[in-house]
């Protein structure tokens, strides 16, 4: 969270110096937000990812114990 929060703020300080450098007012506040929303989901889906892997490995060894227990 630091480090995106000081690539924020060296982006939008070079920016003020550097403007004529830069692209247009719009995609200096478009092009951060679609990598937070990325960035979001490659969080979320990366999450998710692990709590199903993590269900299936619980689900195996309960199936497990109760297939133990039958015999």
């Amino acid at each position: 969270m630091l480090v995106a929060a000081s690539f924020v703020f060296l982006y939008y300080t070079i920016w003020a110096l550097l403007m004529n450098l830069f692209p247009p007012r719009e995609w200096a506040i478009r092009i951060p937000v679609i990598l937070v929303l990325l960035g979001s989901a490659v969080v979320g889906s990366f999450l998710s990812v692990v709590m199903i892997r993590s269900n299936r490995k619980k689900a195996a060894k309960a199936k497990a114990a109760a297939s133990k227990k039958k015999t």
